[in-house]
């Protein structure tokens, strides 16, 4: 399976609750990374236990997928029913068909308020 590929599998593993099947596109050793919560799991059951437990009413929605060889780059927007909508930007290493390392920025859309100064150059969105 391509690079690529590995991380579509992930997401739609993810949108379908098929924890097992994410497992299966994790190496053991996985470690990922969200500096905008200032965290790191460690290995692959941290991460797929992470992701089964967050709190129902959520889908996931693919924006982009771009790859590099074994470096990949996903864009997904995740809207909760109770908690908005969020967007992450995720940056994969595939190792022998499976993800080694990962570095996700989530954020929710709207929550860092544009400054006023910057009014009269921007469009609202």
């Amino acid at each position: 399976m391509e690079s690529a590929e590995v991380v579509r599998g992930l997401w739609d593993r993810m949108q379908a609750r098929d924890w097992a099947g994410v497992g299966e596109l994790l190496a053991e050793d996985l470690v990922v990374e969200w500096p905008v919560s200032g965290e790191r799991i460690l290995g692959r059951e941290n991460y797929v236990r992470i992701n089964a437990e967050y709190p129902e009413g959520w889908t996931i929605r693919v924006l982009r997928i771009v790859a590099h060889g074994d470096e990949v780059v996903s864009e997904v927007e995740v809207p909760h029913t109770g908690m908005g909508v969020h967007r992450v930007a995720s940056f994969w290493s595939v190792r022998e068909g499976r993800i080694a390392r990962a570095r996700e920025y989530w954020s929710e859309l709207g929550s860092d308020p544009s400054p006023e100064w910057r009014a009269p150059y921007v469009q609202r969105v």
